[in-house]
């Protein structure tokens, strides 16, 4: 059981490569595999926590390498958006393709900031906990992912007949609207709203 959150932790770095290969096939299949990686891979960032604390074998490594990923999880799911039909070129459209990388950039600098700052405290021997509201900010950023995700997989269901393809219409009329660029926005404040907060109340964090 020592080994387990840090076995889960590992693992789910491992899976994220397949699970973002899988999205950006664009294919049904590849998508629902993808996803299904993705929220699995989600899930597994909640249990090597919980199992960590309910059997007390937390570690250092473990403090360090559970944050680390996440962020290779979550930043890759992000990156891939905006290569992904048709939700990407909904996102270009209002004012541009700059505005959802600006988003996407805030995210990403937000998460390396504080990285960077949690090896700095690493190597004075103290490490850095995570935040509460940090930990809402990630629940935030994967019901944002997920939901991108799943939707892609229904709107595939507009080539069938009857209500799964009106549904799956339905679904698709969705992602061309800018429904997931206000979502991605608001993830993006929310993100680097937290991220200051460990900057601010440093001391506190620690």
């Amino acid at each position: 059981m020592k080994h387990v959150p840090n076995a889960l932790t590992i693992g789910r770095i491992l899976v994220t490569p397949l699970a973002l290969w899988g999205l950006a096939t664009g294919t049904f299949w590849g998508q629902f595999t993808g996803t299904l990686l993705f929220i699995l891979a989600a899930i597994s960032d909640y249990w090597d926590g919980k199992l960590a604390r309910q059997y007390g074998v937390g570690s250092r490594i473990g403090q360090f390498l559970d944050p680390l990923a996440d962020k290779v999880l979550v930043l890759g799911a992000f990156i891939l958006i905006p290569f992904l039909a048709p939700v990407g070129q909904a996102m270009a459209e209002p004012l541009g393709a700059w505005l959802p990388w600006l988003a996407i950039g805030l995210i990403a600098t937000r998460d390396l900031a504080v990285t960077g700052l949690r090896t700095y405290y690493e190597k004075q021997n103290r490490p850095l906990k995570t935040l509460t509201a940090a930990k809402w900010k990630t629940a935030w950023q994967l019901t944002f992912l997920i939901t991108i995700q799943v939707f892609l997989v229904l709107a595939h269901g507009r080539i069938l007949e009857g209500f799964p393809g009106d549904f799956g219409a339905f679904i698709f009329r969705i992602l061309e609207s800018p429904f997931a660029l206000v979502f991605l926005i608001l993830t993006s404040i929310a993100t680097v709203y937290t991220g200051a907060l460990y900057f601010v109340n440093r001391e506190e964090a620690v």
